[in-house]
Order: structure tokens, then sequence, then C-alpha cells
């Protein structure tokens, strides 16, 4: 079998992409020793104009998709749910920040093959913990924690290092017509959108595995 190249596009602010995420690991299990991955996270920002004071969640999603808090809070009910479903554990997130500076930090630990790690622990802390992802405090401590070197990151975060590179890397995934998040691509080609089971990605993992090496 093949590797296959995933690239995983998608924003921390996100919470079906802690989901997604949980949930596409848990498929890649399924799937079996013979589908192989190479996993790339790829920048998405649901809220770029978000100022560095953050929003109000319920106000902020009220205003951006004209809902209530009722069905705020039946959506964050659902989402806790699904959440549970797959291993993730949502707690309470009374704010919506802006996470260009995560993305940063998540395209530097990709070079020295920490993204995932990095992925994971911004999830956690955004998701689970309500910490804010942006804030340089909290980006230094999950770097440290997951094991990159903390005067580089600090370097990095002080900067615009990289930021050429995530908003060119934005562009590009938006001109590929990604709209919304998590958008899973497979070899460049597969597209699988929103959070999917563990079954359904596990089924599209092996099928495209399975077709890529019949084509050589």
């Amino acid at each position: 079998m093949k590797t296959l190249q995933i690239d995983f596009v998608s924003d921390v602010a996100c919470p079906w992409c802690a989901v997604g995420l949980n949930a596409f690991e848990k498929g890649l299990q399924q799937a079996g020793p013979d589908v192989q991955v190479q996993l790339q996270f790829q920048p998405f920002e649901l809220n770029p104009d978000m100022p560095a004071e953050g929003a109000d969640t319920v106000a902020y999603l009220s205003a951006k998709y004209g809902i209530d808090e009722t069905q705020i809070r039946a959506n964050q009910a659902r989402i806790r749910d699904m959440g549970a479903a797959v291993g993730f554990t949502f707690g309470a997130r009374p704010r919506v920040w802006n996470t260009f500076d995560a993305h940063r930090l998540l395209h530097w630990a990709g070079l020295l093959g920490k993204q995932r790690e990095l992925k994971h622990a911004l999830l956690t802390a955004y998701h689970g913990q309500g910490r804010n992802p942006g804030a340089h405090d909290v980006l230094l401590e999950l770097a440290i924690a997951v094991g990159l070197p903390a005067d580089e990151a600090q370097r990095i975060l002080a900067g615009d290092t990289y930021a050429a590179e995530v908003r060119a890397a934005e562009r590009e995934w938006q001109q590929a017509g990604i709209r919304s998040v998590p958008s899973v691509v497979i070899n460049r080609k597969h597209l699988i959108q929103g959070a999917q089971s563990p079954e359904a990605f596990a089924q599209a993992l092996r099928r495209v595995a399975e077709t890529e090496t019949e084509a050589g």
C-alpha cells in the first residue's frame, strides 16, 4: 500500500475540528495496518478579523449565524455528545479568540515533526479548558509541553515568522474550494468534508488506498 498524504484543513477555534480529528484518528486505526498516512494540518481561520481581546461566544455566534442562545446551547450540547463519542471532552468556552498566531506556531511545529501533538494540545486547551489559543503565554506553555524549544517558540511569537507562509496556505486552500472545516483532503484530490464518523473515515481511507495501489 502507498502512503496517503492527508491534508487536514482546520481551525483551532472550530469545535467540529476537534470532533473530526479524533474521529479521523479512530477511523485510521480501524482502517488497519495496510493504510499508512502522512498527516499535515493546514490553516483555516473562522474568525480572521477577531481582535486580540476576543468576543463573548454566545453574542458572537448569535450575530454571525443569526441564531438565539437557546439554539446555540442546543448545538453545543450536540457537539459535546459527539465529542464524547470519539473521546474528546468539551468544557466551557466563554469567549472566541483570534487563532492566527496558533497557526504560525503549528506551521513551525510541522517543520520539527511536532504538529500533531501541538494541534491536540491547542484543541484541548481551548475546547476542553476554555483557554485563549491566541495568548502568547498559553502558546509558549503548550509548545514547551509537546517538546518544542522554548527560545525558538518565543522568538517566533514575538515577531511575524511564518505569517506569510500561513497566509499563502490559507489562500491556496480557499482557492481550492475549501469553505468550511474540517476538510480532509487525501492525496490532494479526494475530499471528505465535515466531522464524519470513524467508520466513514475508515471506509474512505481503505477505498482510496486500494484505488491508489491499483493505479500503481
